[in-house]
């Protein structure tokens, strides 16, 4: 009998407690990312602007100075403002992505307590070779739940009323901002599939963990992540896949699919698909790594990795059956 199984069926709430705080702390991660890389961009693009525009009144003192010394100013103090905003923003959603990712570890510590407690009622019941001892050890169990339970919902209750405060922080500070056209230009779209698929994952380029070492990053869970990273840029350009964290997963996805290739067939291989180091996709230990193709030429294959690292990398390999166990089309 497998007893930890057992015990874990009695305790759904308290799992999902634990499963809904992991999806919550993931999302909050994603966000600060997003925020630090927002941040530092128009930063720079403030700097940038008021030295090129200090540089041209230096010597321009024509009609049309003055405007442009006016409009200048604006849009400098603008960009300084968003700049402020993202950096305040960070820090607020950093604050929650803290609190989510201890409540995370609270609950997950309370999953463990009770399933060891309840593993050791239930084992000692099941060492009794008697049905009625069995089924007092049960109710032992059953009743072992609402206790954890009761110190899980409170953790989520708390975070939940972490999110709203943090929700009203990051609403004032939109409303206090004046300007919001200081992000990037839209990029023109992508012929295909693929290039999107390498459109997306070159912006991405240089992103790191952080900390350094953490394996935090903003496409999944905090773990390996250069499998998340390359279902994330999948997903960007529109393919219909969850972010999977083991690199055999979407190798098996793409079986499933019509998708997948294996190791007597990677000259199949094209921008924008995945290539899985390894020999096959039956655990870590065979499915070892992964990336996205951005260009072949002839038997090199060059990839944009994520957890590379431990960030994003663009890496040259052989095409080879002895590196690669097979690619996916996506």
């Amino acid at each position: 009998m497998d007893t930890a199984a057992l015990a874990r069926s009695f305790a759904e709430d308290l799992i999902a407690h634990r499963n809904k705080l992991a999806g919550k702390a993931e999302d909050a991660v994603r966000a600060e990312f997003a925020l630090h890389q927002v941040a530092a961009a128009v930063d720079d693009q403030h700097d940038a602007y008021h030295k090129e525009s200090t540089t041209v009144l230096e010597h321009w003192h024509g009609r049309g100075a003055d405007g442009f010394r006016h409009n200048s100013a604006k849009l400098t103090k603008e960009l300084r403002i968003t700049g402020a905003a993202g950096a305040a923003a960070e820090k607020i959603v950093a604050h929650v992505a803290s609190t989510v990712d201890s409540g995370h570890t609270a609950v997950q510590r309370l999953v463990d307590e009770y399933t060891a407690k309840a593993k050791q009622v239930l084992d000692a019941g099941v060492a009794t070779g008697t049905q009625a001892a069995l089924m007092r050890a049960v109710g032992h169990v059953a009743d072992l739940v609402p206790h954890y339970t009761r110190q899980s919902a409170s953790t989520l209750r708390h975070v939940h009323a972490e999110l709203e405060a943090s929700a009203k922080k990051l609403d004032a500070l939109r409303k206090d901002l004046t300007h919001d056209s200081a992000g990037d230009k839209p990029a023109h779209p992508a012929k295909n599939r693929g290039q999107e698929v390498v459109h997306a994952a070159r912006k991405e380029l240089g992103t790191r963990e952080n900390p350094p070492g953490s394996n935090r990053n903003p496409y999944g869970p905090t773990a390996a992540w250069c499998s998340s990273f390359a279902t994330a840029m999948w997903r960007k350009a529109g393919v219909e896949i969850p972010v999977l964290p083991f690199s055999g997963d979407v190798f098996h996805w793409g079986q499933r699919n019509g998708h997948a290739y294996g190791k007597h067939s990677l000259h199949e291989a094209r921008p924008g698909d995945v290539l899985i180091f390894g020999t096959g996709p039956q655990s870590t230990a065979t499915s070892t790594h992964i990336g996205i193709v951005e260009k072949v030429d002839g038997n090199q294959v060059t990839m944009i990795e994520g957890n590379s690292g431990d960030a994003v990398r663009r890496n040259t390999h052989t095409l080879s059956a002895s590196t690669f166990y097979g690619g996916v089309h996506p």
